[in-house]
């Protein structure tokens, strides 16, 4: 097998290394906080050489970026129900309970420190912002190629998006289906 089939080849050991990694990372974010561990200690949680991971990952901040996207994808899959209006309620529930879930608050906590000072930081939230902003816009897409009025990317952060994540940090008040539902219904 060559090093192409073997890249491609989904599972295998590098696929658990990294579930194991971002496990070991998420359970570090919930326990200790961002910046509160460092690559030795995810590597020593995860079972793998600290050099394993700088290999794969760089830097810490890459890591914690990847960790974030991967959590976003499989809690968050941009759905496609046949109407924008379904499309972004379904989402908008979907955050609503990744955010809200057990490891939410962490993970939300580490988008915000994604926005430090560091180079390596900024450049890891850029990536993470930019994937997202393209999953959404493919939703966004969809619903005008049906002839649907859907709003902007942006428009769903500020309207939908944004208040859930300061209701989260922040404390205020739980994120029922009605105040979700609400949110995307002051958007459209």
């Amino acid at each position: 097998m060559n090093e192409q089939q073997r890249a491609r080849r989904p599972g295998g050991r590098s696929a658990r290394v990294a579930a194991e990694v971002h496990r070991a990372v998420t359970d570090l974010i919930v326990e200790r906080g961002y910046g509160k561990f460092t690559v030795g200690e995810v590597a020593a949680r995860a079972g793998v050489a600290d050099s394993s991971i700088y290999r794969r990952w760089g830097n810490l901040e890459a890591l914690l970026s990847d960790v974030m996207l991967n959590h976003l994808n499989a809690q968050s899959p941009m759905p496609d129900t046949g109407t924008i209006d379904g499309d972004l309620r379904t989402y908008a529930a979907n955050v609503a309970r990744e955010i809200t879930g057990p490891a939410g608050l962490a993970l939300v906590r580490l988008a915000v420190a994604l926005s430090s000072d560091s180079e390596h930081a900024v450049r890891a939230r850029d990536q993470l912002r930019d994937e997202r902003t393209r999953q959404l816009q493919s939703m966004l897409d969809r619903a005008r190629a049906r002839g649907e009025d859907a709003p902007d990317a942006l428009g769903v952060l500020d309207h939908i998006l944004a208040p859930m994540y300061i209701r989260v940090l922040f404390g205020i008040g739980p994120l029922t289906p009605e105040y979700v539902d609400g949110l995307v219904d002051r958007l459209l």
